[in-house]
């Protein structure tokens, strides 16, 4: 089958990394891995910050219009048989596919949409209509989380949808090591950017710092706009802390395997493909119960404190610092689950699967 593929937030091949790349670089390679032809369809951005900002909305609009003559102009020669859509949301709605399937005939597909009705504010209002219509007009919209299922299923009863749980390839991480004498190596691995990532820094820092009292030592994985304030705010234990920059997959994956317990708070977290790679090495993991992370993180695979409460997440993460048989179980489930349910040949599978019944009701 050959598949056109957008991500209209973020392209697979877009040079800033981020969580919405690696799945969009996941999902074309599990697409492919089922034997399709998958042809990014364009790199084409729509996305605006400010619910305000009219000439951003526009250009994005124009840019969108001529895109879409660009395709079809090309589409007559060869086709696809399906276009795909991943994450379209309110900042960032799908402008091109749905036009296009709706001119040419072609089921249209998205993957991670979400709709959330706080979010109808200026621009972001139009922009919501254009992700609610394609949830209507879509053959099938493939959920990654529960959350978004359920936002959808308020915003547009008639949708129709499907299930695949968020998924990475667990072969990098699957390096093991014996627990080794000395501090409990933490980790984390994160952009340094304002918003949810700065104020998850912040919780971890503050958390970490009424823990001088155990044994531990935390790597820092990660650059960003705000690495001088996130520096900052880990004053008080700096000399507990290695900052590894901006590291390459492999070199991450060392990392990890490396370690003994991931911490990040998560404030704001779809789900978090940083804890199903930690999970994957081996590691339990300390976070918030918040958005999507319980998808990946469950009672059995890590810790889980109720958002913004500072001392909970200090004393989740001081037991599992303290207590190294717990740590190794959680660490020993955590890996069993990935492998089963979020591998990326499950994923694969699963997306063959839901494209057979596509095919089915378009035949």
């Amino acid at each position: 089958m050959r598949i056109a593929f957008y991500a209209p937030l973020k392209s697979p091949d877009h040079p800033v990394p981020s969580g919405d790349r690696l799945m969009a670089r996941m999902l074309c390679a599990a697409l492919t891995q089922a034997g399709h032809d998958v042809t990014l369809a364009s790199r084409l951005r729509s996305y605006c910050r400010d619910p305000d900002d009219h000439a951003v909305a526009a250009a994005i609009t124009a840019a969108a219009t001529s895109e879409r003559h660009r395709i079809a102009a090309e589409w007559p020669q060869d086709p696809p048989n399906v276009w795909v859509t991943y994450h379209p949301y309110y900042k960032s709605p799908d402008l091109i596919g749905p036009p296009l399937c709706e001119e040419f005939g072609l089921p249209y597909i998205t993957i991670e949409s979400s709709f959330a009705p706080r979010r109808n504010l200026g621009l972001w209002a139009i922009s919501q209509t254009a992700v609610l219509n394609g949830l209507t007009q879509a053959a099938v919209n493939i959920c990654l989380t529960a959350r978004d299922r359920a936002g959808i299923v308020a915003a547009a009863p008639a949708a129709r949808l499907a299930d695949l749980p968020p998924f990475i390839d667990p072969s990098p991480y699957l390096a093991t090591r014996p627990e080794q004498p000395g501090p409990v190596r933490l980790i984390t691995v994160a952009m340094m950017r304002p918003g949810d990532k700065f104020d998850s820094f912040a919780m971890l820092a503050q958390a970490l710092s009424g823990l001088t009292h155990l044994n531990w030592r935390l790597t820092i994985v990660g650059a960003g706009p705000m690495e001088p304030q996130v520096r900052a705010l880990f004053a008080d234990v700096q000399d507990r802390v290695d900052w590894a920059g901006l590291c390459d997959p492999a070199r991450v994956a060392e990392l990890l395997t490396q370690s003994d317990l991931y911490l990040w708070p998560g404030y704001g977290e779809a789900y978090g493909l940083a804890y199903l790679e930690a999970q994957a090495a081996g590691l339990p993991v300390v976070a918030q119960q918040v958005a999507g992370v319980p998808e990946v993180v469950t009672p059995q695979t890590g810790l889980l404190t109720a958002p913004g409460d500072l001392p909970a997440y200090r004393a989740a993460a001081a037991s599992l610092i303290i207590d190294t048989l717990l740590r190794q179980r959680l660490g020993q489930t955590a890996r069993a689950r990935v492998l089963a349910r979020h591998s990326f040949q499950a994923a694969s599978a699963r997306l063959q699967q839901i494209l057979n019944d596509v095919v089915n009701m378009h035949t």
